[in-house]
C-alpha cells in the first residue's frame, strides 16, 4: 500500500545518496513527526505542517560546507509545500501561495 502524503505535509524530495542522507538525519533532529520514504532514486520526505533544515546541520553531519541554495537545489528535484530559502535555513510550509503580489509581465 503507497503511503501518500497528506494536504498539511510538506517536505523536498532527494536524489538518493550520502548527502541526501545526511539532510534527511539534519531534518529528523530538527523537526518532530518525519515520515521518510524510499524510492529507489529519491527519497520523499513528509513533515506536517512545516519542515526546516539549517545549512551547520547538514555541514557538521557531511564534514564540509554545505550551501544552501546551491548544495539543495543539486539534490533536490522536487518539493512539496511553500519553499523559503536563506543562506542558512530551508523551510516548507503549508497553506495556501500567497497570490496577492503579481509580477508586471
Amino acid at each position: 500500500m503507497p503511503d501518500r502524503m497528506s494536504a498539511t505535509e510538506v517536505g523536498p524530495v532527494l536524489l538518493a545518496g550520502r548527502v541526501a542522507d545526511a539532510i534527511v538525519v539534519a531534518i529528523r533532529k530538527q523537526n518532530a513527526g518525519v515520515r521518510v520514504s524510499p524510492r529507489g532514486s529519491y527519497v520523499r520526505v513528509a513533515v506536517a505542517h512545516r519542515c526546516e533544515v539549517h545549512a551547520r546541520a547538514i555541514e557538521a553531519l557531511l564534514g564540509e560546507p554545505f550551501r544552501i541554495p546551491a548544495d539543495l537545489e543539486r539534490v533536490m528535484p522536487s518539493f512539496r509545500g511553500r519553499l523559503s530559502m536563506s543562506e542558512e535555513i530551508a523551510s516548507w510550509e503549508a497553506g495556501p501561495v500567497d497570490r496577492s503580489t503579481k509580477g508586471s509581465g
